[in-house]
């Protein structure tokens, strides 16, 4: 999968929003397909409009998780936090600095004020699992 360097590279050299929503609307078909049977209200994301489901695990102290969205370009923005935090020493996850890396993307000016909260709430929710 592409790193968030080449995602921030790849942002930097798009002029347009929109083909920016198609870059992140692609991260979301790479992400590993979660299984239909783990959509269930206990793995839902509280504070996203968008339903997003995600499901934690914390082995030999990295952090892993699956997750899913039912919207594409809240998937993609699931997919930008699997990149991220997956596999991630859970002792790495707080010194992740997601406003920067939000800014820098410049997600803050293109996302809905909605879009923008639930992105932060799936941030929470990784921080809270990896604690």
């Amino acid at each position: 999968m592409i790193t968030l360097e080449e995602i921030i590279e790849s942002f930097e050299l798009m002029d347009d929003w929109e083909d920016r929503y198609s870059l992140l609307i692609d991260l979301g078909k790479k992400l590993p397909e979660l299984p239909a049977a783990l959509h269930r209200d206990e793995f839902l994301v509280k504070g996203c409009t968008s339903k997003v489901w995600m499901i934690p695990e914390v082995r030999d102290g990295v952090f892993t998780f699956q997750a899913d969205s039912d919207a594409h370009i809240v998937k993609g923005l699931v997919a930008l936090l699997y990149i991220i935090f997956n596999n991630t020493p859970v002792g790495e996850i707080e010194s992740k600095d997601m406003p920067a890396i939000f800014s820098k993307l410049g997600l803050e000016q293109n996302l809905s004020p909605n879009r923008r909260n639930g992105f932060f709430s799936m941030v929470e929710k990784i921080r809270s699992y990896a604690a």
